[in-house]
């Protein structure tokens, strides 16, 4: 059975949105809507064959209607059952098909513009080029009738634009491009927008769409006063396009005539667009209309600097071309700067400064281009009350708000009080960070504290120092140029030359009250530099110096002094005998120095507070990196003549860690905190700012001394192999355990003779060696499982149970840090896992660990991994002392830590040598650790000074201990009090 055929006569209206209305007559009756849809768009796929289409009453008729971006597109390639047969049912649909294909074809191969009458009214359509030969054989006539709103052809354009702007929605790029080329189509006009002003032409030339075919271009030009006329004067002048020197003066009235002298060709150009030009400038400029004519009366100062700052610039976006005096782009950028001219004496006495607070006398200077006026000869210039002036034969701008802001700079700081050191040294130091290559002019801004968010508008600050100054702020940036003081004679060491240049230097700023940050790498001796400055300083001040140390270096710090200055008089502010408030003063009077942990300078605030110490130094300062905890805060609080941080890490995460250790060297030199973070630490860290960082440093170099293991000078004059103590207290955990054992085998003693006497000896040496290294290897406790480790307050309260593994995981943090690597031995299994399992927790890396029972293969396999040649193998190897103190080559560690002795100082060296031998070419530094006060000591002590036993007998075993007489073991064991 054959499929009926239908005869359908269509007819359409479009509407002003662009949207087509559809309906068919067959027999001359209507065709109902849903089969009329059903058999024109049985094939349309955009409309998903039609279901999407909207079914409207229009009387008695039932339209179908067809949304405005498919009406082209459906006309101009249709696509029906074969079933239907159609024509068009009268001129205005016959012409819709005859122009449907023309017109899509135009939108598809990009011959459209966008529509003026459509940008006037804000919104963006595109329209077809009414020039297109393609477009010249459509029944225009016919196509009136399309318009449902009686034939202006407004619906037919609103087609072709949706057309369009399909076609751009289908292609991203194509809208990307005209967004790029064309960014004012984008933009929704203003009422007062000039542009509206335009010819359609106009507009085109003036987006670019169009070619502008004139043979000149229309400019604004303002004239300054000359010998003629003494006023600043507008007119509107014609530039010839082949001939940019000439230029064609034009009088132009409100109305739109023009009057003037030009080529006769350029008369249908300015006829056809003055009247624009007298719209456009009279909405820019509605004030310079005189007589009926524009720009016929001078302007007034007032006038030419709002025209020469805001009007030619608005005027410029718009798309007027401007002439502006060719003086006027240097003298808008030759602003007044404000100088202030250090006195000549200033800092010329070695105590003439002290500290950043100290007052430096200094005059005003106001420099303008290249003159120099002083504050007098300024404050006559501003009494003129003229923005524009010509001053020693050159135009000058006088910026009303830049001269508020130097008149509120000057009234802020009196000449006869003088600027604070601190402001001179950040002026300068910005200053010449600028001057080498941050991209600005020299000059250095005061920060408005007020909106330190608006850094384009500072008013920038110069200083000009003097002699002095200068030298002084070279020789903080330049230590070396510092003549080397004299060594002190109570000083029992020899100083290797950059120790002696780091001495003179602190010294240095002693001498001016500045606070210093010594900030060399471990190794590199910042303790006996300290203790030479305090040889030399110790006579000055009626109080001792204050010493604030971690309590695991307390010893340390003791037994340092003691060898390298004996007759320095050291007191220990710390435990059960410290002193209380109302005593301190008198108690230290004879005392040069006072040492005290960063835990009890907290409890004991109040106490430390009574004094001025004559210094104040941090070691380890890392650990007042929070400013805000109450250690910091507390430590902040102390008095001193000079404050001294050294650190090996000044930054370990966070700028603010800085910020932190210079507030307390010098306070308020890098401003308070808010304003570091807003200045320096976010531009920095999230944004990698060159400029701030290159500022930043500029700023801390004078204040810190940072010398590195690798710095050539430095490798010259180190020794290949460095040997060192680290002298570590018990932990109050560790005391009482000892002392408790001790107690039990000196009781045990009383009993036991023969092997059985000598076995419990070695067994409770063992065990007090044990508990050096950490409690847990006497208590029998299992070490937590990883999980707990992860979490860093388990972790760190098992870590700090013991005092030398607390050290241990400070200084393989520090070397890690540096990219050092380092081996660490240990006499005992348990704890070298222990070891292994904290720092691979702690430092988030691997650590490998070779005891007697690993196999060949995995030593083997421990030992290439470790040595890869490319620096990618793990920075951290803990060895049993037996199983890998002899036979290795770990020459990729330039560390290695003894965390126990052992009593044959050659069993050491050998494991040394593992690092230190043929194919090592960095120093070596060894590390050998020592619990105060244990019999760790007193046999180290032996060892030293070879007494009571020949080196033989001490080095071959420890059995000359079982030898030893209850007496003597009471000696040897028992915990020395004093530590």
């Amino acid at each position: 059975m054959s499929a009926k055929l239908h005869d359908m006569t269509i007819y359409g209206l479009i509407t002003d949105a662009g949207d087509a209305l559809l309906w068919g007559l067959e027999d001359g009756r209507p065709v109902g809507g849903e089969t009329f849809r059903k058999l024109l768009f049985a094939w349309h796929e955009p409309s998903c064959y039609g279901t999407t289409l909207e079914l409207q009453r229009a009387g008695d008729l039932i339209v179908t209607v067809l949304p405005s971006e498919m009406v082209l597109p459906f006309f101009a390639e249709p696509n029906h059952m074969d079933v239907l047969r159609w024509e068009g049912g009268d001129e205005g649909t016959k012409g819709l098909f005859e122009a449907a294909p023309l017109l899509y074809q135009e939108a598809q191969a990009g011959r459209y513009m966008p529509s003026f009458s459509a940008y006037r009214n804000g919104d963006l359509q595109w329209t077809w080029d009414a020039d297109s030969a393609e477009l010249e054989q459509l029944n225009w006539e016919a196509l009136t009738s399309l318009d449902a709103s009686g034939g202006n052809l407004s619906g037919l354009r609103s087609a072709f634009s949706a057309a369009v702007s399909m076609k751009h929605y289908a292609d991203e790029a194509a809208v990307s491009d005209l967004r790029r080329e064309y960014p004012a189509l984008f933009q929704r006009p203003q009422p007062a927008d000039s542009a509206l002003a335009l010819t359609e032409e106009e507009w085109l030339i003036s987006l670019g769409w169009k070619p502008d075919l004139a043979p000149f271009r229309p400019i604004l030009q303002l004239l300054e006063p000359d010998e003629e006329q003494d006023e600043w004067r507008l007119r509107l002048v014609l530039q010839d396009k082949s001939d940019g020197s000439a230029l064609v003066p034009v009088r132009l009235a409100a109305d739109g005539h023009t009057s003037g002298v030009w080529s006769p060709d350029w008369s249908p150009f300015i006829r056809e667009r003055s009247p624009g030009w007298a719209t456009r400038l009279l909405a820019a400029l509605p004030n310079t209309v005189s007589r009926g004519e524009l720009f016929a009366a001078p302007l007034s100062d007032e006038a030419a600097w709002h025209f020469l700052t805001t009007d030619s610039r608005q005027l410029l976006s718009d798309g007027w071309n401007v002439m502006l005096p060719g003086w006027w782009e240097a003298a808008s950028k030759r602003k007044p700067r404000l100088r202030a001219q250090v006195a000549p004496d200033a800092g010329g006495r070695g105590q003439s400064l002290f500290g950043l607070n100290a007052l430096v006398d200094f005059d005003w200077r106001i420099a303008i281009g290249d003159a120099d006026l002083n504050e007098a000869e300024f404050a006559e210039l501003l009494s003129r009350k003229e923005r524009l002036i010509r001053f020693r034969g050159e135009w000058v701008v006088l910026d009303p708000a830049l001269l508020e802001k130097i008149r509120r700079l000057m009234a802020s700081v009196n000449p006869e009080e003088g600027l604070s050191l601190q402001d001179v040294l950040q002026l300068h130091l910005l200053s010449e960070s600028e001057q080498e290559g941050t991209g600005k002019n020299g000059r250095s801004s005061r920060e408005d504290e007020d909106d330190p968010a608006d850094e384009e508008d500072q008013l920038q600050l110069e200083v000009e120092l003097n002699t002095h100054l200068l030298a002084l702020i070279r020789q903080l940036g330049q230590p070396s140029e510092l003549a080397p003081l004299p060594v002190p004679d109570g000083l029992r060491a020899e100083l290797r030359g950059y120790q002696r240049e780091g001495f003179t230097w602190l010294s240095h700023l002693r001498t001016f009250g500045l606070g210093a940050c010594l900030a060399d790498d471990m190794g590199l001796g910042k303790t006996i530099q300290f203790i030479t400055y305090l040889l030399r300083h110790r006579s000055e001040s009626a109080f001792p110096a204050l010493l604030i140390c971690p309590t695991s270096v307390l010893g340390n710090w003791q037994k340092e002094l003691a060898r390298f200055a004996p007759e320095l008089k050291v007191t220990l502010h710390y435990g059960k005998g410290r002193l209380a408030r109302g005593e301190i003063a008198e108690a230290v009077k004879d005392t040069d120095i006072v040492i005290t942990s960063y835990t009890t300078a907290l409890l004991d605030q109040e106490v430390l507070q009574e004094i001025v110490w004559s210094s104040l130094c941090l070691d380890e300062a890392q650990n007042i990196k929070n400013a805000q905890n109450k250690q910091s805060v507390a430590i902040r609080s102390l008095q001193a003549t000079h404050r001294i941080a050294m650190t090996g890490t000044p930054i370990e995460n966070r700028l603010s860690e800085l910020w932190s250790i210079y507030d307390f060297l010098n306070p308020g030199y890098l401003g308070n905190q808010r304003g570091f973070q807003h200045r320096f630490a976010t531009p920095i860290e999230r944004h990698q700012d060159a400029e701030r960082t290159a500022q930043l440093q500029k700023l801390v170099k004078p204040f810190m001394l940072r010398r590195k293991k690798t710095d050539p000078a430095i490798q010259l004059d180190l020794p290949d192999k460095q040997e060192m103590k680290v002298y570590i207290n018990l932990t109050a955990e560790q005391g009482a355990l000892y002392e408790q054992s001790v107690k039990q085998l000196l009781e045990r003693m009383n009993n036991l003779e023969g092997i059985e006497r000598k076995g419990a000896i070695l067994a409770a040496l063992t065990q007090l060696k044990q508990l050096c290294d950490h409690p847990v290897l006497l208590t029998k406790e299992a070490v937590p499982p990883e999980e707990i480790l992860q979490l860093e307050e388990h972790r760190d309260a098992f870590i700090t149970r013991s005092a030398k593994l607390e050290r241990l995981v400070a200084m393989v943090d520090e070397l890690r840090d540096e990219g050092d690597s380092c081996l660490i031995f240990t006499q005992y299994v348990g704890m070298g896992r222990m070891l292994a399992d904290v720092l691979r927790v702690h430092r988030g890396e691997p650590v490998l660990y070779l005891n007697g029972s690993t196999p060949k293969a995995e030593r083997d396999q421990m030992i290439d991994t470790f040595q890869a040649g490319d620096g990618s193998g793990p920075g951290i190897f803990v060895l049993s002392l037996k199983a890998g103190g002899v036979g290795l080559n770990l020459t990729a560690a330039n560390h290695v830590f003894h965390f126990d002795r052992w009593w044959n100082p050659a069993v050491e060296n050998q494991a040394t040598d593992r690092a230190y031998r043929m194919g090592q070419k960095r120093n070596v530094q060894v590390h050998k650790f020592i619990s105060l006060g244990t019999l760790e000591e007193k046999i180290d002590e032996m060892l030293e000074s070879k007494m009571s036993l020949s080196e033989n007998v001490i080095s071959s075993s420890e059995g000359w201990i079982t030898e030893l007489s209850n007496d003597e073991l009471r000696d040897l064991f028992m915990l020395r009090q004093s530590w």
